[in-house]
């Protein structure tokens, strides 16, 4: 079994028009306008630098009613920055005259200046209401409005407006929802639902941490009347409305879990009515695609999220009037999210449009009098900044309507009709739900779920799941089970045993598989009747045909939970086969518990442990993997241990990963021409499985997610092959280093001692940058002080190393291409015989 160590692949196939020039660090504290990439037309202007001593690291900013901004110090006080937008007077900053402070939210409307306080307040951490009652220009009154408990970097965060004219707050998931909750538009039945059992962090980070995880309030502006809108984020530290008043956010990733089946990138999540995002500590993180979870818009990548803004308002071209604009401080980079309505929901995509090196973005907004885009850099006792972008190109600025179709418009309509029932027991509420399990619009089902488990089950078990559509059975199983109590067991099993798996599509199978996963960890182990029935359903479906992942692993997971015959055999052997290194994981971790082993598969089983000692990841990656392995030793009995010998003992040290690049003679030097000649004519006779393998030989599948698995580093390239013709997608391999994008640009940097550190800044503390420089080792940085360094530049050198197909043959090379191309479909055009 061979474990896949790679190198990061970190080109793109797509270049912004950007510019940057060397930056001299020494002269100057806060990071040069000029170091800036940035479209083509945009200019950034650095407007004031933060004197780090007396005026601290600024974190987040509102504007308030005269078009003045506040800003706080994340761990000092509130100041009030005078713009002076229209004259000649020049910029102001000047603190508040009020004990208040250390905010990671601001914001200002007729009622007051909205204080959400990340650390201890004058009564408390939490929301605080600031008046000015003698209208001197100062704010002399001061409220307590909602008790948060603590601080820290996941605690109490944003405060907006919503169109409604409530307040919506949101907090990180170590904060504590508050006591004084009116209701909560999430069932307040909220558990961790792990059917194989989770395991904590590795390095015990938030062991103890469970559901309901980071969560957004709403609440009136006096702060009473608090509901809970959505839970199951991470860390979610802004949230923006966008013009048809559907509410988004920008929620962390874990970075430790880099390279496991449970990492999941930062993300842009459209936080409907009573969602669930599926937030769970250590390996416990919910797959997007559960029922019982909303997944996400758009997946970014690695990064630290901070604030957001939609571009209404701006005086920027139509299309970044209509993007969301989301700040990842750990890798400086702003990205620009384009939405667009589908359905009763959205779907979108991103694309860099600020950077640079550092950029610890930590709040944006867009300001109502002059259409720029303000944003400060700081947080952590960084070096803090205030800067201004603006639009200074051909392209025309008039304000454009948000995207809409009729049929999106009525779908959000109806989703909307359903929200109402969130909440509390309400009238034809049961009626409404019912009528729309079935719907194939996931957000539209997911309401109409959510408006029924608010329901007494007595006025509804009888009805579901019943008859209808598989899907409408499904949904209203899944509602049942989590809603429902041990006597409803039998009713859910019995109606999804007389559903045909062939006849299900691809969602309502994996939704199938979390349904039985809900009916067993909400209601029992269930009778050994109906467990035989589930095997019989399921036990000839694993492995699919064609190699599903997130179908296997559900499939894996239930058959595993059922001891199902020689599913231990089979996985294993999936864990053997499997190319990518977190789908072999997600198969060791479901076994660790499992029951049926032969003495062969356990050792089969247990040298997959001593393989992975040379694999690389995030910080908690090595951990997890040996935590998996001790527990599945704390299963053996004697015999078995003594079979197994020196599998069991103290793994040898990791070897050196690059040993495994060498695994194959290198056939030829290749440029693209070559390459491209052997593709030139040739329509048919494509390999499926060996382009396959040669994914997995060109050292792809850590760095890059195709087909639902592999890594996350790189772009995802499952639908490159949609988007670029042959030669785009070899000379992108071939040429790493022609065309990088500055989301994937490494930086080099020079210091005052003539040291050149080249990497990408993925974190900073006080006066350190924290460099990446070996993608291979993630989790391991070299720590740069910002004074020592005299110059900073991007890289003219991609991280991608170039080479990779060195060891190909053209034949190979083609089968390569074609599996790019289909997408990892086996069924695509492209295998057709012609």
């Amino acid at each position: 079994m061979k474990v896949l160590v790679t190198f990061l692949l970190l080109s793109s196939f797509a270049v912004h028009s950007l510019c940057m020039t060397a930056t001299a660090f020494a002269q100057l504290g806060a990071t040069p306008a000029a170091s800036f990439r940035v479209p083509e037309g945009f200019q950034v202007e650095l407007l004031y630098e933060v004197p780090l001593k007396e005026q601290g690291s600024w974190v987040c900013m509102c504007v308030d009613l005269k078009g003045r901004l506040i800003v706080s110090d994340q761990y000092g006080k509130l100041y009030r920055v005078d713009l002076a937008i229209g004259s000649n007077q020049g910029l102001k900053v000047e603190p508040l005259k009020v004990d208040v402070g250390m905010a990671q939210g601001l914001l200002h409307t007729k009622d007051g200046l909205y204080v959400d306080i990340n650390g201890k307040g004058p009564t408390g951490g939490g929301l605080y209401r600031l008046q000015d009652t003698d209208n001197d220009d100062q704010f002399d009154k001061v409220e307590h409005l909602i008790n948060l408990n603590g601080g820290g970097e996941h605690g109490p965060h944003a405060i907006i407006e919503g169109p409604d004219g409530r307040l919506y707050l949101c907090a990180g998931n170590q904060t504590n929802l508050p006591d004084n909750i009116s209701k909560s538009r999430v069932p307040r039945h909220w558990y961790e639902d792990h059917l194989l059992g989770r395991m904590p962090d590795a390095r015990g980070f938030m062991k103890d941490r469970l559901a309901p995880g980071g969560f957004i309030l709403s609440l009136k502006p006096d702060g009473s009347d608090i509901e809970i809108v959505s839970t199951g984020f991470r860390n979610e530290y802004d949230i923006a409305f966008n013009d048809h008043g559907e509410l988004f956010t920008y929620d962390a990733d874990m970075e430790w879990d880099i390279g496991t089946p449970w990492y999941r990138p930062t993300r842009v999540n459209h936080s409907i009515s009573g969602a669930e995002f599926g937030w769970r500590n250590g390996t416990g993180k919910w797959p997007e695609y559960y029922a019982d979870s909303f997944g996400a818009v758009v997946n970014i990548g690695p990064g630290s999220p901070t604030g957001i803004a939609f571009g209404k308002g701006a005086k920027f071209p139509a299309k970044y009037q209509r993007s969301l604009f989301i700040s990842d401080w750990s890798y400086g980079v702003v990205y620009a999210v384009s939405l667009t309505p589908e359905g009763a929901s959205y779907t979108g995509t991103s694309e860099p449009f600020m950077s640079a090196a550092p950029l610890p973005v930590t709040d944006l907004v867009v300001h109502p009098k002059d259409g720029a885009v303000y944003f400060a850099i700081g947080g952590r006792k960084v070096q803090s900044a205030l800067y201004r972008i603006k639009y200074v190109g051909k392209e025309s600025t008039a304000p454009v309507e948000a995207l809409d179709t009729p049929e999106a418009a009525k779908a959000r309509s109806l989703r909307k009709s359903l929200e109402k029932f969130h909440g509390a027991p309400q009238l034809g509420a049961v009626a409404a739900a019912m009528e729309q399990l079935g719907n194939s619009d996931r957000s539209i089902r997911f309401a109409a779920r959510i408006a029924l488990e608010h329901q007494p089950t007595d006025l509804w078990k009888d009805k579901v799941p019943g008859k209808g559509s598989a899907q409408s059975v499904i949904t209203g199983s899944v509602a049942l089970a989590r809603a429902g109590r041990t006597e409803d067991q039998s009713r859910i099993h019995e109606s999804l045993l007389k559903l045909n798996w062939t006849d299900l599509s691809r969602v309502e199978k994996l939704e199938l598989l979390r349904a039985y996963q809900l009916s067993f960890t909400r209601l029992g182990q269930g009778n050994p009747d109906a467990r035989k029935r589930i095997v019989e359903q399921l036990n000839g479906l694993f492995p699919t045909p064609d190699e599903d992942t997130q179908l296997n692993r559900e499939l894996a997971s239930v058959l595993i939970y059922l001891d199902a015959p020689n599913i231990v055999d089979r996985c294993v052997a999936r864990m053997a086969s499997a190319s990518s290194v977190d789908e072999q994981i997600q198969y060791a971790i479901s076994l660790r518990n499992a029951k049926s082993w032969t003495d062969a598969t356990r050792k089969t089983y247990f040298q997959w442990f001593v393989e992975m000692s040379s694999a690389r990841g995030g910080a908690s990656f090595g951990g997890f993997v040996e935590n998996i392995r001790q527990a599945s030793i704390a299963t053996l009995n004697d015999r078995e241990k003594g079979l197994l010998g020196a599998l069991i003992e103290k793994l040898p040290e990791p070897k050196d990963p690059l040993a495994d690049l060498k695994p194959r003679k290198v056939v030829q030097e290749w440029k693209t021409s070559d390459l491209l000649s052997g593709l030139e004519g040739k329509s048919s006779g494509f390999d499926f499985e060996r382009g396959k393998q040669m994914f997995a030989v060109g050292l792809c599948y850590k760095c890059h997610r195709f087909g639902g698995q592999g890594g996350i580093q790189g772009p995802d390239l499952t639908g490159a092959g949609g988007r670029f013709n042959s030669k785009d997608l070899l000379a992108a391999i071939v040429e790493p280093n022609k065309e990088i994008s500055d989301q994937y640009q490494a930086t080099q940097f020079v210091t005052e001692d003539g040291d050149v550190v080249v990497g990408r800044v993925a974190n900073l503390n006080g006066d350190t940058l924290q460099i990446m420089t070996n993608m291979l080792d993630p989790g391991n940085f070299k720590g740069l002080k910002r004074d020592a360094i005299t110059v900073a530049k991007p890289s003219p050198n991609s991280m991608m190393p170039s080479g990779l197909l060195d060891t190909l043959t053209k034949d190979e090379v083609a089968d390569l291409v074609a599996y790019l191309k289909s997408g990892g479909n086996a069924k695509s055009p492209i295998y057709q015989t012609k």
